[in-house]
Order: structure tokens, then sequence, then C-alpha cells
């Protein structure tokens, strides 16, 4: 896990989950800000926890490489990945946008 201020071999992202969404996907970069859809809906931390998941499967990354830095409680977070360089990160989600 992450500790400690940001290094080279991290990266942070701003993102917006949809909850409630039909699927779980990535849908691309509005702005400088990554859209991501989740099924759960935002009760008990349901909806933070399908974000990590897809993240984590999506980048190759162990979940415990993921953290929500802010927006616990907001559609709109800052979520910091361990272990990935910032240019990686874009080039791997790239790769599984959804329409």
């Amino acid at each position: 896990m992450c500790k400690g201020p940001p290094t080279t071999e991290e990266s942070t992202l701003r993102i917006k989950v949809l909850p409630r969404s039909s699927v779980n996907g990535i849908m691309g970069f509005e702005g400088n800000v990554l859209r991501v859809k989740v099924t759960a809906a935002p009760v008990d931390g349901s909806a933070n926890q399908n974000l990590i998941q897809l993240l984590s499967k999506s980048l190759k990354v162990g979940k415990d490489s993921i953290r929500i830095m802010s927006g616990q409680k907001s559609r709109l977070k800052v979520v910091r990945i361990c272990g990935i360089k910032k240019d990686e990160v874009s080039r791997r989600l790239t790769s599984t946008f959804q329409p």
C-alpha cells in the first residue's frame, strides 16, 4: 500500500463514478477526469469496492495498490495507484475503454 508522498512509481487519477449502472466499465476520459461505471449502489462503500476491483483488474495491480485519497462519499474521487507510472496507467486504461 502507498505510504507517504507520491513518488515517480505512483500516480493519481481523478475519477467520476457512475453508480447503479447496468455494467461495470471504464468509459474514458472527459477532460482530465476518468469516467467509470459500476453496478453497485453507493451504499456502505459498495461502489468504492467495485471501483477498486475494476481498476485493479484493468491496471493489472493488486487491490492493495489502489487507495481512494478523497471523495469516499462523493462521485468525484481522487485515487492513488502505487507501483505504476502515470503514462503506463494511461496506456493500460486506454486499452480497456468501453463505448
